[in-house]
């Protein structure tokens, strides 16, 4: 029997916001270590997610629920706030603060990975045949989806498609300021300015960004699961 689409709806927000809250608060903790208490002091650093959902209602609550009714899947977002100052003073320290959030993503993903290979090792999930990433990766061991196989594929991809998407050096995304761990000091502040022109224009960025995402998360989403699943088909 399929799972009903309510109940589906009901799991896929639970890893959403427990995903976007890990990621949030990922970047608040990472600024707390290198010396900014804004997001500390704002109550972000908490796995909690109310205190992100009053900060981005929008985002958290109202986007994510339509993008499931309209496509199956969700994707939202939240913020954390950070003081400009201390990015500028500390360009390094701000772009690892970036690159938190991205890093949270995709361990989370790793743990739903190895939960999901366990699984199917010990005959608990069965691995699927086909997949792509709006239906259900996994089943339980009656070849029908529990709560346990259906969070756990979600988790898997809703957290490869979150850290893949953010890791774009695209503004306002995290991989653009995140690159500046590459560069040294002085061109990192060259950089930030160049970031502060272009934040007036953070939907534009957006939708370039889904551009790219789209053309890219495929060949992405195929070869991670490649590797959960040797021998099964992408489609």
């Amino acid at each position: 029997m399929k799972t009903p689409d309510f109940v589906l709806g009901v799991i896929w927000y639970i890893v959403f916001l427990f995903s976007t809250t890990c990621h949030e608060a990922s970047h608040g903790l990472a600024a707390k270590m290198g010396g900014d208490l804004t997001a500390f002091e704002g109550g972000q650093v908490t796995l909690n997610p109310i205190p992100h959902i009053r900060r981005e209602p929008f985002g958290m609550v109202l986007v994510p629920i339509l993008s499931f009714i309209v496509g199956g899947w969700m994707i939202g977002w939240a913020s954390a706030p950070y003081d400009p100052e201390w990015q500028r003073r500390h360009p390094h320290r701000s772009a690892w603060m970036a690159l938190a959030g991205p890093a949270a993503n995709f361990s989370l993903m790793l743990l739903a990975g190895i939960a999901i290979r366990v699984g199917t090792a010990v005959g608990y999930f069965q691995a699927p045949n086909s997949i792509n990433y709006t239906t259900v990766t996994v089943s339980a061991q009656t070849a029908e989806p529990n709560f346990l196989a259906t969070a756990l594929s979600i988790l898997f991809v809703l957290n490869l498609l979150l850290g893949t998407f953010n890791l774009l050096p695209v503004p306002p995304l995290d991989g653009f300021t995140g690159v500046m761990v590459l560069m040294p000091e002085s061109v990192a502040l060259r950089y930030l300015d160049l970031f502060r022109r272009f934040s007036s224009y953070a939907m534009l960025g957006i939708f370039l960004a889904w551009t790219i995402f789209d053309k890219v998360f495929g060949i992405v989403f195929a070869v991670a699961l490649g590797i959960l699943y040797p021998g099964s088909h992408y489609g």
